[in-house]
């Protein structure tokens, strides 16, 4: 293998949590992808895509740009309904239930299947405003519930220590790595089983992306995260398995570690080692 392996095996070495990320323990499988197909319009953006996420876990999809893979993220809570003019072909299975079906309760879909989207979007409300956005929406009006809300998912997202004596501030007054774990905390209070991040680092400087690396790979140990992302380094330190994706096909998936020291197809070392994409 080229260098570009061993660096990336370092790097990952030299953090806190040494070596790849490991998987953690799986009751199962809690998405299952089976034979999708996806178009916009008369284009078809996915191929007969087939794969598994197991719970509790980090699934990184990789893959150049306009190969498919945040298509498919939008899949897996049906952003992708909102739309005009796409359909699409095979199942996605939540617990093994598939999420297409007519009587799918798409409220209930997308609060279990959460998202985090590339570009932070906090509402122009208070910080304590935002967290409790969703649980307001679904009801709930009880202001001591609310207040230990706030504080627990402020504290799952790592930021509970930068904002407790500033609650009602705005939450635009926060930095761009803040406003996006503001994002993630407003996104845990619906208590999701699933969240879909798609590049939630991109846009973030070094430190501000290690947070929420350290973040992703804290949250495993409850939710099962699949995130989208074109750093190679990112994907392998955060994610226990590794699909990649080209011209709207998956080539190849595994565990990250196999993928990025051994993989199976010519088209993926090429790719994690620089050669195109």
């Amino acid at each position: 293998m080229t260098r570009l392996f061993s660096d990336i095996i370092v790097t990952r070495a030299a953090s806190p949590q040494s070596g790849f990320s490991t998987p953690a323990a799986s009751g199962g499988d809690k998405l299952a992808i089976d034979g999708v197909n996806f178009w916009y319009g008369s284009k078809q953006a996915l191929f007969e895509i087939t794969l598994t996420v197991p719970e509790r876990s980090v699934a990184a999809f990789i893959g150049p740009s306009g190969c498919g893979k945040s298509t498919l993220l939008r899949l897996l809570n049906r952003m992708n309904d909102l739309i005009d003019g796409t359909r699409h072909t095979g199942k996605i299975l939540l617990d093994g239930r598939d999420v297409y079906t007519p009587d799918m309760n798409l409220v209930d879909l997308r609060r279990r299947v959460g998202m985090v989207f590339q570009k932070s979007n906090p509402f122009p409300k208070s910080i304590y405003e935002n967290v409790v956005y969703g649980p307001r929406v679904s009801g709930v009006r009880d202001r001591a519930r609310l207040d230990h809300l706030v504080e627990r998912c402020l504290k799952q997202s790592a930021l509970w220590n930068e904002v407790k004596d500033r609650l009602h501030a705005s939450a635009l007054e926060l930095s761009g790595g803040q406003q996006q774990r503001l994002c993630i905390a407003r996104a845990l209070a619906t208590d999701p089983e699933v969240l879909l991040m798609d590049e939630p680092a991109s846009a973030l400087d070094p430190k501000s992306t290690q947070a929420i690396e350290d973040l992703i790979f804290d949250l495993k140990r409850e939710y099962t995260i699949v995130i989208v992302t074109h750093n190679m380094q990112q994907a392998a330190r955060v994610s226990d398995t590794t699909a990649f994706f080209f011209e709207g096909r998956l080539v190849e998936s595994g565990p990250t570690q196999q993928m990025f020291t051994h993989p199976k197809e010519k088209q993926t070392e090429d790719y994690i080692t620089g050669r195109f994409g």
